[in-house]
């Protein structure tokens, strides 16, 4: 007799309930998980027979996309395109900040939950902007709650997002690789992969991973319909999700909708190995730092002042 599958109990489900589909069929399987479709964050079927993102191939996806718009239209009353939008070649993607400049008017957070179609109700964004003392860079003295206009005296803003590290420890703990970094630099998540247990969120040193408590509430007229499978479709309850540099925008050569929300010019965006990008200058000619650089995650995200 084979031994149950070592982990957590729902990583157990779902390997379990993925072997028993394979070896009932369809019919079958469908009686078969019947009493579990109350459990308040049940799977599907269809998704709990889902393979892996990166064994599919694109008759797969596609069945999925449709699977996904059909789901949104019914639960939002819109029906997006959602699109999987591969990596670019040649590219690795970075950005910088400037924090002489940025002002903390929290445009970029506000850009970030609509572009994202973040739950309106918790007001939920990639983005976290510290107001910090000057002559600190200690985040723990950062004020995220400031209610007072900006830019206040003896004070600077520093946003903190993912930092789409090299080395990620998010994607390191992930019991069953929901989690991953792309070829152009971009770590992501499948969220119908993903079994919420936050492994990843408690390992990310930035606090850049949102854990979703609840089904997301979004009014139909502030659906973005525009969407990726790995970036800003609407995420079900009971998963982890983060930033993703709006891959699907800058896979398809826009910029991110936080640096076009910008109104100081803060932010660069760009291909690291694009020897012209604005990304390469800042690097080159601008004293950068990381954030905990010490950790050694290696972040593709970068700071800097002009002073």
């Amino acid at each position: 007799m084979s031994e149950m599958p070592t982990g957590s109990s729902d990583v157990q489900r779902r390997t379990v309930l993925k072997g028993l589909g394979a070896t009932l069929g369809a019919a079958a399987f469908a009686t078969a998980v019947a009493p579990l479709r109350d459990l308040p964050n049940r799977l599907s079927a269809a998704e709990l027979m889902q393979k892996h993102y990166k064994e599919l191939d694109e008759d797969d996806k596609r069945t999925i996309l449709n699977r996904l718009e059909d789901e949104a239209a019914r639960d939002y009353g819109v029906r997006p395109e959602i699109r999987d939008q591969p990596p670019r070649s040649g590219t690795k993607f970075a950005y910088a900040v400037n924090l002489s400049v940025c002002s903390g008017n929290g445009k970029c957070v506000e850009a970030c939950h609509r572009e994202n179609n973040h739950d309106r109700a918790t007001n939920q964004s990639y983005i976290r902007v510290l107001e910090m003392p000057k002559g600190s860079m200690d985040m723990g003295r950062g004020n995220t709650t400031y209610r007072h206009g900006v830019p206040a005296e003896d004070k600077f803003y520093m946003p903190v997002q993912c930092q789409q590290c090299d080395e990620p420890p998010c994607t390191d703990v992930c019991p069953v690789q929901a989690t991953w970094k792309e070829p152009d630099g971009i770590v992501v998540v499948d969220y119908n992969w993903c079994i919420g247990c936050r492994y990843c969120e408690a390992a990310c040193p930035y606090h850049a991973r949102r854990f979703n408590w609840k089904k997301p509430e979004i009014p139909a007229d502030e659906v973005n319909p525009v969407q990726g499978y790995l970036s800003n479709r609407i995420r079900p309850q009971g998963v982890v999700e983060k930033c993703h540099f709006c891959l699907h925008r800058t896979r398809e050569g826009r910029l991110p909708a936080c640096l076009e929300a910008c109104p100081t010019g803060a932010r660069v965006f760009g291909n690291l190995l694009d020897p012209a990008s604005d990304i390469r200058w800042i690097l080159e000619n601008k004293r950068v730092f990381v954030l905990k650089e010490e950790l050694g995650t290696k972040p593709s995200f970068f700071y800097f002042f002009d002073k």
